[in-house]
Formats: C-alpha cells, structure tokens, sequence
C-alpha cells in the first residue's frame, strides 16, 4: 500500500509573507489537492551559516552537518520528505545567502550518506524583478541535479515577476506557471510511488 506522500517547501526570502512565499503556496495548493501532504518552512531570517568545508560529514556520515545551527533541523525535513520546492527572491543575480548555505551544506550531508536526495522529486521557484531571476533559478536546477533528483517542468520557468510586496498575486502568468508545477510534480511524484 502507498502512504502518504509529502513536499517540503522551503521559502528563503527573508520575508515570510512576501513574493515568494506567495508562489511556493500557489505550488502547494496543487499538490494538496492532489492528496499530498505539505509544508511550508521559513529559511530566510534563520540562524544558517554557509558551508565550512570542514568535511566532517564525510567521517561521521550520521545525517547530520556538525556545525550546529538551523540548517540540520532543514535538513530533516528534506529528507524525510518525498519532494522539496525550494523558492527564493533574486539578489544580485542568485539566491539568498540562506538559501545557497541550506543547499551547499544539505548536497554535502546528502552526498556524504549515499545519496539522500537520489530519486526525490524537486523544483526550484523564484521571484524577479527582470533577467537576473534565471541565474538563480539555475542555481536551484543545479542542486536538484548533482543530487540525482527527478524535476518536473511547468508551462514556463518557474519565476514570477515580483519585485514590490504583493506584485506576485498581480502576476497571472507566474501564477499559471506555478500552478502547473504543482500539479506536474504531483504527477511525477505519484508515477514515482507507483508500484511496478
């Protein structure tokens, strides 16, 4: 028998109730209304430090990264889950810093422990004001695919235009965009799960 599946979508904007937040909910409305399980965890404003390269994950190899802060509780989560919507503002070209230390230190861990990623289902949002929003939506891609993971595509790429608080809910198109995501990656997610 299936059990319940479940995305984990992890906002990096700083502000909770903003843009971005706005398009990871438009994502997960979707995919609860195909019956999966979801959540949605603030990243941005979290006490998270970039990657050490310390390497001590590789030693230890207990799923844990040993600089303790809140990217091990984020980590939790993400590999517990069946699927991960990362979403983040642009600034300067890229993610938020909390956004690249969760993902650098989370590829670390997930490596060093025989691939917790492999296979999961993930998709990469991002709010924009113009063209930089495509840098950091690669960067998003890159970290679903060095990690073996299976993305789901949309209608366009998964950015909105949102530069002011509020522009994301007057962005129909970002809005159709997201929407389709949703519902691919609960297409994918349940061929994944699927028995045979």
């Amino acid at each position: 028998m299936i059990g319940v599946m479940k995305v984990i979508a992890l906002n990096g904007s700083p502000r909770p109730g903003g843009n971005t937040a706005h398009l990871l909910n438009c994502v997960l409305q979707e995919l609860e209304a195909e019956g999966i399980a979801t959540e949605l965890v603030q990243v941005g404003g979290s006490n998270i430090r970039g990657c050490g390269a310390c390497l001590k994950c590789m030693v230890r190899k207990d799923s844990r990264c040993s600089v303790e802060d809140d990217a091990n509780g984020f980590m939790e989560k993400i590999f517990a889950a069946d699927g991960v919507v990362l979403g983040s503002p642009t600034y300067f070209s890229n993610v938020t810093a909390e956004m690249k230390a969760l993902i650098d230190r989370t590829g670390y861990v997930a490596r060093a422990n025989g691939g917790l990623l492999r296979r999961k289902v993930g998709a990469g949002v991002v709010a924009m004001r113009r063209a930089g929003g495509l840098h950091a939506f690669d960067t998003l891609n890159h970290f679903f695919l060095i990690n073996e993971m299976m993305v789901p595509g949309s209608s366009y790429w998964n950015v909105s235009v949102a530069k002011d608080p509020g522009d994301a809910e007057r962005d129909p198109e970002g809005i159709r965009t997201m929407q389709a995501l949703g519902r691919n990656m609960a297409w994918l997610l349940k061929k994944l799960e699927a028995p045979g």
